[in-house]
């Protein structure tokens, strides 16, 4: 039983309550599987039969490469721009036209496409970040931007609690404080590969099943280009909206006890509708 801002207990300021009821409400939104179906108005399941034989496994493959290769690519390069707001609107749009791309020409532009938009939106997480007041010097923010490509969402109707975001959390959390204890390290460069590889192989076991279906929506012929562009930024917007409610908690997080964010998190109410989010930054 859901309760009330009236009745939850005096720990956190009003702002506080209300930013975390928002970042429950972008946590909770529904899952790229379920906003690709309504995009091509059928069961996006379906559309895996449309892949060729063996595709999916190097989708997973791709998935890994590109997050290792997002992560060694300049990402982290917006230390200087404290106090701005994150430009999401600009990465939407260079995703936009990277999709219209990838529509036109099929799916032999996978390869290249895929690392460059992981980049791309691993980039925008980075700058939701800092927009929420982390710094991306910090190994364990730099860890927790990885960590948001795990995120799927909520399907309708159905309850998948190894999917839930405190779930996910739990399942991740020994490989992010390796891979965030080897970064600050002294040792970085001899001792940080294997733990890094080890996150990205268990962010990349989740994040591979939303490429598959990403992939699997660019096959159904709608619009051709148009809608490569359309499914890119259903893509980006689903990690921007998971990214801003992730920061938002771990900045709470920072000032209380991750359990009494946790508690408080199952208790506010969801008083707006899905898809009418409001982002103040």
């Amino acid at each position: 039983m859901e309760v009330h801002f009236e009745t939850m207990p005096a720990v956190l300021t009003d702002e506080e309550l209300a930013d975390l009821r928002r970042a429950r409400l972008m946590l909770e939104q529904p899952s790229m599987a379920s906003r690709l179906t309504k995009l091509v108005g059928r069961p996006i399941e379906g559309a895996f039969k449309a892949l060729p034989f063996g595709w999916n496994r190097a989708i997973h493959a791709a998935s890994g490469s590109a997050l290792s290769k997002a992560t060694r690519v300049a990402t982290w390069t917006m230390l200087n721009r404290q106090g701005k707001p994150s430009s999401d609107g600009f990465h939407q749009c260079v995703s936009m036209v990277s999709g219209g791309l990838g529509g036109s020409l099929g799916l032999a532009t996978l390869i290249w496409e895929l690392p460059f938009s992981t980049t791309l939106m691993l980039r925008s997480i980075a700058d939701i970040a800092r927009s929420e007041g982390h710094s991306l010097r910090d190994p364990a923010t730099r860890m927790a931007c990885l960590e948001v490509f795990a995120f799927e969402g909520k399907r309708r109707g159905q309850e998948e609690p190894d999917k839930h975001y405190w779930a996910v959390r739990l399942a991740l959390a020994k490989a992010v404080s390796e891979a965030a204890a080897y970064a600050a390290s002294a040792r970085v460069v001899s001792k940080s590969v294997p733990a890094l590889t080890r996150l990205i192989s268990a962010i990349a076991s989740r994040f591979g099943v939303m490429v598959s279906q990403q992939v699997a929506a660019k096959m159904v012929p709608i619009v051709g280009a148009a809608s490569g562009m359309t499914i890119n930024l259903i893509f980006i917007h689903h990690f921007q909206t998971v990214a801003r409610g992730h920061f938002i908690v771990k900045r709470l997080e920072k000032k209380y006890r991750m359990e009494t964010i946790r508690d408080l998190y199952q208790s506010v109410a969801l008083p707006y509708k899905p898809g009418k989010i409001e982002s103040r930054r």
